[in-house]
């Protein structure tokens, strides 16, 4: 990769508060190459990713898996939740078992969410809703739905208000139903960029786990900037971020392996999925 006439390469960043951790110390200035971050909402980093525009960046779970045979995983990597996710919401007029077959707006941000809500509605409910996507306004996606999901700082900020609706976090559905906590993004490598610049991934790697680590050791600065940006209390942002994981062990790998097969088993996805991770160049084999 890497054949533009801009020889930088080119990192992604999600433009939602839920990566902050593993960016908010991470500076490309101090990387041995240069380096340049692309803000953007999941779905464009994905699309840019699947078609090889962007070096490495995180994407959601799902795209991941659309581009599987051309990416590898960065290890230790993800935005995870064990249980409730704050972020990842579905607002509806009746409990989720009552519009099974109802009408759903989805927010058209992500991916990974949209295709957990389907696997959660039918698996879980036995439901076949009919779905259509939407700018993330609640308001006008309630107008003629059911339900409507929103993501991120849309659905945090919606949760607030006070709008009578009933609120289901999916990922409290899922570790309900499966066991397993939920990963929602995880951090990609193209294969070949991989395989051409194991130093400068190396350096990356450590970058962001330093980042995470000292974001997590001390979390009122992110507090600050959430508070100042989007809204809500000192409280609300200290329990979001402690509340989410950013790691990959082995629970949320059986997680994600697990949301993959359904993924597949339905549709969603025309593959199965083989998760490799990246380790100073060595191929390490998610185990399935």
């Amino acid at each position: 990769m890497n054949n533009r006439e801009n020889d930088d390469i080119l990192i992604g960043k999600i433009k939602y508060t839920n990566v902050w951790p593993v960016f908010h110390h991470f500076k490309t200035t101090e990387l041995p190459q240069p380096a340049h971050l692309v803000t953007e909402v999941p779905s464009v980093l994905n699309r840019k990713m699947l078609k090889g525009e962007l070096d490495l960046s995180p994407v959601s779970s799902f795209a991941f898996g659309y581009g599987a045979d051309r990416f590898m995983l960065l290890p230790d990597l993800s935005v995870s939740s064990d249980g409730p996710v704050n972020s990842i919401l579905l607002f509806s007029r009746k409990p989720p078992e009552q519009i099974r077959d109802g009408v759903i707006a989805l927010t058209n941000t992500s991916a990974t969410s949209v295709n957990l809500l389907k696997i959660i509605m039918e698996k879980t409910y036995g439901g076949k809703p009919t779905y259509w996507d939407s700018e993330p306004v609640l308001d006008a996606m309630m107008e003629s739905s059911d339900a409507a999901l929103l993501i991120g700082d849309h659905a945090i900020q919606a949760s607030w208000r006070d709008h009578g609706y009933i609120v289901t976090d999916l990922g409290e559905v899922w570790k309900q139903w499966t066991g397993y906590g939920m990963t929602f993004a995880v951090w990609a490598v193209q294969k070949s960029f991989a395989e051409g610049n194991p130093e400068f991934l190396s350096r990356v790697c450590e970058a962001f786990e330093a980042s995470k680590r000292h974001s997590l050791e001390d979390l009122n600065p992110l507090v600050e900037k959430a508070r100042r940006e989007i809204g809500g209390n000192s409280d609300y942002w200290h329990h979001y971020f402690n509340n989410l994981c950013y790691d990959f062990n082995e629970q949320q790998q059986k997680g994600l392996a697990l949301y993959f097969s359904y993924a597949h088993e339905m549709g969603l996805l025309p593959n199965e999925v083989r998760m490799d991770l990246w380790s100073d160049n060595t191929l390490i084999r998610v185990k399935e």
